[in-house]
């Protein structure tokens, strides 16, 4: 079910990624990676987040948006 915190889950996450819009393509790599550790820190916060089941556990997608950007004050 994707937009929802799973603890089970979460326990069980042996990959993060990052989807990133077009609309920021033209963001510094440095800046992407200062996003995603804030995003994947707190994954519950994120407003576009979901699961991928993997042989070994999960990985969490979290796909970056506006809101979230905001949230961070990064936007």
């Amino acid at each position: 079910m994707p937009n929802a915190f799973d603890p089970y889950r979460e326990a069980l996450v042996v990959e993060a990624r990052t989807i990133w819009p077009e609309d920021y393509d033209d963001w510094s790599a440095a800046d992407r990676e200062r996003v995603e550790a804030a995003l994947h820190a707190s994954p519950g916060e994120a407003a576009e987040l979901d699961y991928t089941r993997q042989h070994s556990g999960f990985a969490r997608v979290v796909t970056v948006t506006a809101a979230d950007l905001e949230r961070l004050g990064a936007g």
